[in-house]
């Protein structure tokens, strides 16, 4: 396994991360054994950064990586979030940056967790009724309390990323970054480049809509989140179609699947790391191997040609959701 620094600190983690989300939340046929069996599979082929959020599963997925971890911590760079708050039945209730809020999110964290310190703490979402300082200056006395070693962000405006890194070094920005989600290339990873923050790229894969294993909505479970996700809808999954057809016809030419082929794409790019999600050790081993797929500046600039910026048709998020990103 290649190890990457985050930016211009002192933490390295596994070129590639594991995102564990859809193993408690959004996605179906979760199996808990299965789960945490792709967490020790990850840990023993080299992988060091696992990604949770303590709104994920309201709390459950948190719970289930501590559960992994227990005897390996020394193996671990553990990232989890806060800030998106939810009830209890996992209705969505408010984006929270409040000082008092992120000392309370980061005790539940550390509980659910079973350990002493966060390695990698993200801001979830940037709450627009609390100014970014305060956000980040109670996010720095927990880097002084040695509960939290290093902070993050994720989804923040350039802007934004500025007046943080301002109060505090922030160490990461994770945002969404992959063949059908390349906005980030402009001003975000300019900006990140030139504070010297790593770059942590969710979603790599589109959802699993890049892996080429959805071909319709009769392939998503009936309580799969991503039904209510515009991409995923009508006329606009069928345009998108065309978009992983492309991305196959390369893969196949390359001898690779087309998941990896979309994350080898990502591994070129310098300072990007990325998380891709996975709840069974199957498609772990498929996304491992990308890290064994190389990729010339002639194959890089006819994936990018056959994907360009813009190209994915509808929004990535509901409408909802999108107000919470780039603030």
């Amino acid at each position: 396994m290649e190890y990457r620094r985050l930016g211009r600190s002192a933490l390295a983690v596994s070129a590639l991360g594991l995102g564990c989300m859809g193993m408690s939340d959004f996605y179906a046929h979760r199996d808990e054994q299965e789960s945490l069996a792709t967490i020790h599979l990850a840990l023993d082929r080299g992988v060091t950064l696992l990604d949770t959020a303590d709104m994920y599963g309201v709390g459950r997925n948190e719970e289930l990586v501590g559960r992994a971890i227990r005897g390996h911590r020394h193996e671990v760079v553990l990232a989890t979030k806060f800030g998106n708050v939810r009830a209890p039945d996992g209705t969505f209730l408010r984006v929270d940056g409040s000082p008092s809020y992120v000392r309370q999110a980061c005790e539940a964290s550390l509980r659910r967790l079973g350990v002493d310190a966060i390695d990698l703490y993200y801001q979830h979402r940037v709450d627009p009724g609390v100014p970014i300082e305060e956000t980040v200056g109670a996010l720095a006395d927990l880097v002084r309390a040695g509960k939290v070693r290093h902070i993050g962000l994720s989804e923040a405006a350039p802007a934004t990323i500025r007046r943080a890194h301002a109060v505090h070094p922030i160490t990461a920005l994770q945002t969404e970054y992959s063949l059908w989600t390349r906005e980030a290339e402009g001003e975000v990873l300019q900006t990140c480049r030139e504070l010297g923050i790593g770059f942590v790229a969710y979603s790599p894969l589109g959802r699993g809509f890049l892996t080429g294993r959805i071909g319709g909505p009769g392939d998503l479970a009936p309580d799969d989140a991503r039904h209510g996700h515009p991409r995923f809808q009508g006329e606009n999954l069928q345009a998108n179609l065309a978009l992983a057809q492309r991305l196959q016809a390369l893969a196949a030419e390359h001898g690779c699947t087309a998941a990896q082929l979309a994350l080898a794409w990502l591994l070129t790019k310098p300072g990007v790391v990325p998380i891709p999600g996975t709840k069974r050790r199957q498609y772990l081993e498929e996304n491992l191997a990308a890290t064994d797929v190389v990729l010339g500046a002639e194959e890089v600039e006819r994936l990018e040609a056959a994907l360009p910026p813009g190209a994915a048709a509808g929004a990535r998020y509901p409408a909802g959701a999108m107000r919470s990103v780039h603030l």
